[in-house]
């Protein structure tokens, strides 16, 4: 059974301010129009600040035992730029494109989380992400990879959605669901490829954020045993009185503790630590494959690491339940940026 569509809920409020915390609900809109912007002098901001300083983007990941798809769409406002890639574990291939657009030319985002389109192409590449409620479609298209897939929750459809402060002036929206179920289609290397034991997750992420931000980011959807699990752990954006870290129990949230990443930036093989204080998250990440990119253009800049490898441990829950991890594929980032 498919879940209702989201109640109406607005982001920014009648005073211009947004709603902080973490929601029962999607936001449906955000309102950016009516967002009262000051600058750091507590001054009205100028229009070309307000433009120059929100940021947008949005990400889909479908994870199976054998591969793993990836695709980004991000709006930096100076720069557009997307990406999609197909790791298989079997052959340690990973076959990528990737696309940059000036000024957001030939590209667009979606104006709410569940509603909307964001695109980007260039040439006989494109990338198209398309919410509808607490269902998300990816469609993409190149030379060696084309996919068009719904991600879809259970009748519980419980995504994490929160906006915290960010900065002086700033908030971010964010808005993530792992361990969703997967249909449609998807053709690698002019091969059909399997998707009945995918799962996939979704990131919704926008708001004015800081000029230099940096995250480290964990994400899982998968299956342990009869369970379909997921979890969205991170830390350097969302900090400001809650976290972003999440966990799905077969379609159930549970919100986590604050995690520390432990890892070594200069030895890209060696595995990742995960832990928090209290000893709920215990878990250990091993890389397989990495997809980077470093940019500096002096106003812009960025130092992008996602690997591709699988997940070990386990998340205790609130209610005594655990999330276990006994090798299931996922994703791990370790990200600079300016912008």
């Amino acid at each position: 059974m498919q879940p209702s569509q989201p109640t109406p809920f607005r982001l920014i409020q009648a005073d211009g301010k947004p709603r902080f915390g973490i929601f029962t609900q999607p936001v449906t809109e955000l309102g950016l129009n009516d967002f009262v912007y000051y600058n750091q002098m507590d001054k009205l901001a100028s229009t070309l600040s307000r433009w120059a300083h929100f940021k947008q983007f949005q990400f889909v990941s479908v994870c199976h035992p054998d591969w793993i798809l990836a695709a980004a769409i991000a709006d930096i406002r100076y720069l557009s730029s997307g990406f999609a890639y197909f790791y298989q574990r079997s052959s340690g291939r990973l076959d990528e494109f990737k696309m940059l657009q000036p000024l957001g030319r030939a590209s667009q985002m979606s104006h709410s989380p569940v509603a909307g389109i964001a695109k980007i192409a260039s040439g006989k590449n494109s990338i198209t992400i398309e919410p509808h409620g607490y269902c998300w479609r990816l469609s993409l298209q190149s030379s060696q990879l084309s996919a068009n897939v719904l991600l879809s929750p259970n009748e519980l459809a419980e995504p994490l959605a929160l906006c915290l402060p960010t900065g002086y002036n700033g908030w971010t929206y964010t808005q993530k669901h792992n361990g969703l179920q997967v249909t449609g289609e998807l053709i690698q290397q002019q091969q059909r490829v399997d998707l009945s034991r995918a799962l996939a997750g979704y990131d919704f992420s926008a708001g004015f954020m800081r000029r230099e931000t940096s995250w480290r980011w964990g994400s899982l959807s998968g299956h342990s045993g009869t369970d379909t699990i997921g979890f969205n752990l991170a830390a350097g954006v969302n900090e400001t009185g809650a976290t972003e870290n999440c966990g799905w129990l077969n379609g159930k949230r549970y919100l986590l503790p604050p995690v520390q990443f432990n890892f070594e930036r200069q030895q890209p093989n060696a595995c990742w630590q995960l832990v928090s204080h209290c000893g709920a998250v215990q878990l250990q990440f091993t890389p397989a494959a990495k997809r980077q990119e470093r940019l500096n253009l002096g106003l812009l800049a960025s130092n992008f690491r996602q690997y591709c490898g699988s997940w070990h441990g386990q998340i205790t829950l609130s209610d005594g339940k655990q999330i276990r991890c006994n090798g299931q594929q996922g994703l791990a980032e370790d990200h600079f940026a300016r912008w």
